[in-house]
């Protein structure tokens, strides 16, 4: 049975809705869709994408660091961007928060996020052994 880490991530702000940051089983460990929302919890859909990424990627490393892990642990990535012109940034600002981890990773397009923000970030990671 898998468990599910406190809706309580240190750095993140709670949720705004009815999920945790972060679910464990199985030896792996669940990343839900991160925004870049400020420690408050605050959408930063005023700061331009390079920013925005790099913020909900930091939620994303908070939210992998609750659960024991870390960028090399993670096996899959998952980006909605709210344009596709927004690909070049995006990737700039993932190579310098990833550095040399290369998970599997999938860019999906979609026409809006939520508060207008313009990058979510999800995860799949593979938790060390104790």
């Amino acid at each position: 049975m898998g468990e599910v880490a406190s809706p309580a991530v240190a750095g993140l702000a709670a949720p705004r809705g009815h999920y945790s940051h972060v679910a464990t089983g199985g030896g792996l460990a669940f990343v839900s869709g991160q925004l870049p929302l400020d420690a408050s919890g605050e959408p930063r859909a005023d700061l331009p994408l390079d920013e925005q990424a790099a913020l909900a990627l930091c939620n994303v490393e908070a939210a992998l660091a609750a659960a024991g892990c870390g960028w090399r642990d993670v096996m899959k990535v998952t980006v909605y961007l709210a344009g596709v012109e927004h690909w070049p940034a995006f990737d700039q600002a993932y190579r310098r928060m990833l550095g040399d981890a290369r998970p599997a990773r999938a860019v999906v397009p979609v026409p809006a996020l939520h508060y207008g923000v313009l990058v979510e970030v999800e995860a799949v990671a593979l938790r060390p052994a104790p």
